[in-house]
């Protein structure tokens, strides 16, 4: 297969072409014949002008690169090598929601021809691969793992806004259905990864290490932030307190913050979903997501304390919020706890004013229902800066002065900025 692959006599086809996908194509493509796939049509006639509708990735990162960009389900045929990064959220009911990797094996069995590799990178639950995608690819081609196709998991590892840690720049786990998949996926991978292979005994052993990765994060920020609301109790300013702890050589120091993103936000569903299919129900992984998950209306809550305790009625303030995208210096807006944050507000009758230079505005109205201000108005009564956006960073408190009213009130859920006494300004901080 590699021998076939580095004399372009075969093609490899990565299938979703978003955050995960398209860098890992791009990569693909410096060494092989790629077909980049995916469902939306309109994504497709951008990636063909060069331009990365994530705004991820420059135009000359296009150049030279050995792909083709299609929405054509028949082109797939031409592929022998297939993987897929297709996104794996969930629903309404935090379950698990996998129509996005159903159709993809779908589309893929019914091209998949003897003697073709099939490699999942979607982070599942252990088991998803070999248990919900390889019946759909046999059912759909006909043919018989090991004898006629070889199965693979490598969990992406894609850090989106992160130049320094790029694709090529992070280790890489691969994983196959026998040992002889195993080696050649490693393979395969080996030409485009500068840091290094990590082969894992098993399909399930490298799903399980990529779920984990997120969940691990997920309590560690969960763990902070239970502590950022004991410590507000008491008056104690969080930020403080883990510099202090910091000094200690083995203290790790984890911030607050909304938890959001297609990752951390996500992941820690899907280990829930599968050990409660196996009759346990987890009891930290749970906390961690239910502490994670309520921190919006936290903040919610504060602001409205603090406007209450100078006697100013919330359904008669103007707020604004800085920062929409799920983390900063990108414009992916899934599962942005900040939009949940808006609401919360809006429970209380606020009106909101949301700006954010990265987020779509077409694509928040779709998402949320909300609406983008292409620029901040005046005469806030407060402001919340959301997102640490490299554009936020270089402001001062006189600016966020000259957006409000007297006695203006500044949340700064990043910590972003120093505040002095005489600043005259009632600031908080996560």
């Amino acid at each position: 297969m590699l021998t076939a692959l580095r004399q372009k006599e075969k093609q490899i086809a990565v299938i979703g072409l978003g955050y995960v996908g398209l860098p890992l194509a791009l990569a693909f493509a410096r060494q092989f014949r790629v077909i980049g796939f995916d469902t939306n049509p309109d994504r497709i006639t951008r990636l063909q002008r060069w331009e990365d509708p994530s705004r991820q990735i420059a135009a000359e990162a296009f150049e030279g690169a050995d792909i083709t960009f299609t929405a054509n389900p028949d082109d797939l045929q031409q592929a022998h090598f297939f993987v897929v990064a297709v996104p794996t959220p969930v629903d309404d009911y935090k379950v698990p929601d996998l129509k996005p990797l159903q159709r993809a094996s779908e589309l893929i069995g019914r091209a998949l021809k003897p003697g073709d590799y099939v490699v999942y990178e979607s982070t599942v639950y252990p088991g998803c691969t070999e248990d919900d995608c390889l019946p759909v690819l046999i059912q759909q081609s006909g043919l018989r793992l090991g004898e006629e196709f070889k199965l693979g998991y490598s969990p992406e590892r894609i850090n989106p806004g992160d130049k320094v840690r790029t694709l090529t720049d992070i280790l890489k786990v691969v994983s196959g259905s026998d040992t002889e998949a195993a080696q050649t996926i490693a393979d395969v991978y080996g030409c485009i990864i500068r840091a290094g292979i990590y082969t894992a005994p098993s399909i399930k052993v490298a799903e399980a290490a990529k779920v984990i990765e997120n969940v691990q994060r997920d309590l560690n920020i969960s763990l902070m932030n239970e502590l950022a609301i004991i410590f507000d109790k008491l008056g104690i300013d969080t930020q403080e307190v883990i510099n202090a702890a910091s000094t200690k050589w083995n203290f790790l120091p984890f911030t607050p913050g909304l938890v959001g993103g297609h990752c951390i936000g996500i992941d820690p569903y899907y280990l829930l979903y599968k050990a409660r299919q196996l009759g346990y129900d987890p009891q930290v992984i749970n906390s961690g997501r239910r502490i994670n998950d309520g921190m919006p209306a936290f903040v919610a809550t504060k602001l409205v304390q603090m406007l209450l305790h100078r006697d100013t009625n919330p359904a008669q303030t103007k707020v604004l919020v800085m920062g929409l995208t799920f983390k900063e210096n990108i414009a992916d807006i899934r599962n942005s706890k900040v939009a949940d944050l808006v609401r919360e507000l809006m429970k209380y009758a606020i009106n909101v004013h949301v700006v954010d230079p990265y987020a779509s505005p077409n694509e928040v109205a779709q998402t949320y229902n909300m609406s983008l201000l292409d620029s901040p108005s005046t005469q806030y009564d407060a402001v919340i800066v959301a997102v640490g956006h490299d554009a936020y960073r270089t402001l001062d408190i006189a600016y966020f002065k000259s957006l409000m009213k007297t006695a203006p009130i500044l949340l700064d859920l990043k910590g972003l900025y120093a505040v002095r006494k005489d600043d005259e300004i009632d600031y908080w901080r996560l």
